[in-house]
């Protein structure tokens, strides 16, 4: 049983930072009349983008390969297949965001070769997720000394702290290239400059505090 006044405030923190990484697909396409063709078609044209991708070195933090599909064209009336399609999608997650633009459009300059992308986000285990959950602790804090100030008292003590939960609103660019044309001078892809988006954060935290006696005359 809590003897004296309680006062119950809501803290909050919002923070805009940079982004910690940028993430990208790469899709390489194949079709041909013939199962076998298309399939080493889009072995080689993957094969392309893994090696561009080692090329990249350490501005390439991961990779991931999601989604393989193959299917059969058929005509309209039947099943008679026409033609064999066959896609491989991998997921790049990029640190270096000097490098991301180069990389984009280097892989966009391969035949078959779609990229979309980027995807700016944090960390999970990002800073400024801390950051702001101190800043709404204090936020709180700040908002019960002056509702008690107000009423001529002071805090006393914690009673309780609630998380009511972080909310990261990633923002996100999104181009789409397709390969298959020339780039620039003697076949180079042109340049790109990418300007990473501002990743907003937010935090809350729900508190209840005692404060002495009230001065109410």
């Amino acid at each position: 049983m809590v003897d004296g006044p309680v006062v119950a405030v809501r803290g909050e923190a919002y923070r805009e930072v940079g982004p910690e990484l940028a993430r990208f697909a790469v899709t390489a396409r194949a079709r041909d009349r013939d199962r076998e063709a298309a399939l080493t078609r889009l072995a080689e044209r993957a094969a392309a983008v893994r090696v561009l991708l080692e090329a990249a070195g350490s501005a390439v933090e991961r990779r991931e390969t999601g989604d393989l599909r193959v299917w059969p064209e058929t005509r309209r009336s039947g099943e008679r297949v026409v033609a064999w399609h066959g896609t491989v999608t991998t997921t790049v997650t990029v640190t270096d965001f000097t490098a991301l633009g180069e990389l984009m459009l280097r892989l966009a300059d391969q035949d078959q070769v779609e990229v979309a992308g980027p995807w700016w986000s944090l960390r999970p285990d990002s800073p400024a997720y801390r950051q702001a959950r101190h800043a709404a602790i204090g936020d709180a804090l700040a908002r019960a000394r002056e509702y008690a100030e107000a009423l001529g008292a002071r805090v006393t003590a914690l009673l309780e702290l609630a998380d009511t939960g972080m909310t990261p609103q990633p923002m996100m660019a999104q181009a789409m290239f397709k390969g298959g044309g020339g780039g620039g001078p003697e076949g180079a892809p042109p340049e790109l400059d990418l300007d990473p988006q501002p990743q907003s954060v937010h935090a809350a935290v729900e508190a209840r505090f005692t404060i002495t006696a009230p001065a109410l005359d």
